[in-house]
């Protein structure tokens, strides 16, 4: 074990109208690296809107998934792993921050002005990409963004990115053949015909749906990480891969709302039309994780590199699909809950020669765990105050792993929601917008994976217990509020 010195800058805690700095030192222990000095390139491919139980691995048995399977039996797979909600951009949000939707500064979808893409991070977000800049590596983002549009303080490359390919606004990303893609400040136009919906909905006229259709994106994003890696074999690298498979278009007519170039092997399948493309688009997926992984045996660094794998938030919530395919496995819900199909991921990590193959891991991890697991595999400093903890003893099978005391999350779509995790303990709270005594629903998920018998009622002292954990684990939002900010 060695220790350093972590310093915190600009984590962030919302009080009303004003944001507060906190500025603090303090001493801790780090896992020690197989090897002084050694700094392993990083690759974090997340899905969007994949479900728990749509990998082989996690028990899918309709789509074909061998590349994510074989990741998992190279490396370790944990089966109590977390998103940072139900949706995109908060979920993402905690993701770079380290900080979960208690704390982070964008906690639900949320526009930014006519046709101006989704609310920015803030000029004073310290994202994970600029902490790892800063420790000499090259960052790289291939996908979808959805936390600020270029020119906004939002800008992926003021949010520490050296380098951007893909989607800055989210609703453009439904739109798997669209007008254009960004690289880096510049619009890359491609060869699709797009046609824009009536500005006065939801989408400011962003959503879309396209009459010609050549350059479909996610193939383009793939061709670009593989060119990254490459250009960038020389040196330390953290190239984040945000896909946008298999998140469906909604601005299409309903058959179609799974884009993909061809079926594949499920052309012949005696499916409907949207279990055929949303399977296709899953393993088109899977093909394309497997040939980052082999370009990287081609290079030679897979030994270097650790390939992390796992989704934004759960799969489509009362689609066909999600039926048909058990997307969830065993858990209630999905995407917009935060029932445990709505959050539970699956989470996968490779790094061959340090991280035991064919490992499993119960865990209890979330994405604000990233942050601090990433800055160790740098040897950089973790900041203080950040929500995280480092999963590095785990993944090594090294030294003591520190543990949550509690995992929590928030949702503010619709009527809003919370939720919180204590052991095998998980309370939910509806309605939260609108109504801050809302009775917590109570659940033992060592014997009640489904989330099906509410035991608020016998376990009262439990309750009350986990909602002052809420309650402290939730700082106000003048963005996004909750009825406890004006009660309490």
């Amino acid at each position: 074990m060695y220790c350093s010195i972590r310093m915190s800058l600009n984590m962030f805690l919302f009080r009303k109208f004003k944001i507060y700095a906190l500025l603090s030192l303090a001493v801790a222990c780090q896992v020690e690296h197989p090897e002084e000095g050694s700094r392993p390139n990083i690759i974090f491919i997340m899905a969007d809107d994949l479900g728990y139980g749509d990998v082989g691995v996690y028990g899918q048995e309709l789509i074909n998934t061998p590349h994510i399977d074989q990741l998992a039996a190279a490396g370790m797979t944990f089966t109590q792993f977390y998103a940072g909600t139900s949706v995109c951009a908060p979920s993402r949000s905690v993701l770079m921050t380290g900080l979960h939707t208690g704390h982070t500064p964008i906690r639900g979808n949320k526009q930014f002005g006519y046709q101006n893409g989704q609310l920015p991070l803030p000029d004073t977000t310290i994202t994970m990409a600029q902490y790892l800049k800063n420790g000499g590596y090259h960052t790289g983002m291939i996908g979808k963004w959805g936390m600020g549009e270029p020119g906004t303080t939002g800008d992926p490359l003021k949010q520490g990115w050296d380098y951007f390919y893909g989607y800055t606004d989210q609703v453009l990303a439904h739109n798997y053949y669209p007008e254009y893609l960004w690289r880096n400040s510049e619009k890359i136009m491609l060869n699709n015909e797009v046609h824009y919906l009536d500005s006065t909905l939801w989408h400011d006229g962003l959503g879309s749906y396209s009459t010609k259709k050549e350059d479909y994106s996610h193939d383009l994003m793939v061709e670009e990480a593989l060119k990254y890696i490459e250009q960038n074999q020389s040196h330390p690298f953290f190239l984040y891969v945000p896909l946008t498979i298999p998140h469906e278009n909604g601005e299409q007519i309903d058959s179609l709302i799974f884009e993909v170039p061809e079926q594949g092997i499920y052309a012949d399948k005696n499916w409907q039309r949207k279990e055929k493309d949303y399977a296709a688009m899953v393993t088109r997926m899977d093909r394309d994780v497997g040939r980052i992984v082999s370009y990287l045996e081609e290079l030679n660094l897979q030994e270097n590199t650790v390939i992390f794998f796992t989704s934004d938030n759960g799969p489509m919530k009362n689609m066909s699909t999600t039926f048909f395919f058990n997307s969830s496995g065993p858990l209630r819900g999905a995407k917009r809950d935060l029932y445990e199909g709505g959050i539970r991921e699956p989470f996968i990590v490779k790094w061959p020669g340090n991280i035991s193959a064919g490992s499993t891991s119960d865990h209890l991890g979330a994405f604000w765990d990233i942050l601090p697991t990433l800055l160790e595999l740098a040897e950089q400093p973790v900041p203080n105050g950040v929500d995280g903890i480092s999963l590095l003893p785990t993944l090594l099978g090294k030294g003591n792993q520190s543990v949550h005391a509690n995992l929590y999350w928030e949702f503010h779509e619709g009527a809003g929601s919370q939720a919180i995790r204590q052991g095998k303990w998980k309370a939910v709270k509806l309605d939260v917008k609108a109504d801050a005594n809302h009775p917590l629903e109570l659940y033992d998920l060592s014997n009640d994976l489904g989330e099906e018998n509410n035991l608020a009622e016998q376990y009262p002292e439990k309750v009350k217990e986990l909602e002052g954990l809420m309650q402290a684990a939730h700082t106000p939002s003048t963005d996004f509020p909750l009825a406890l900010d004006i009660t309490y």
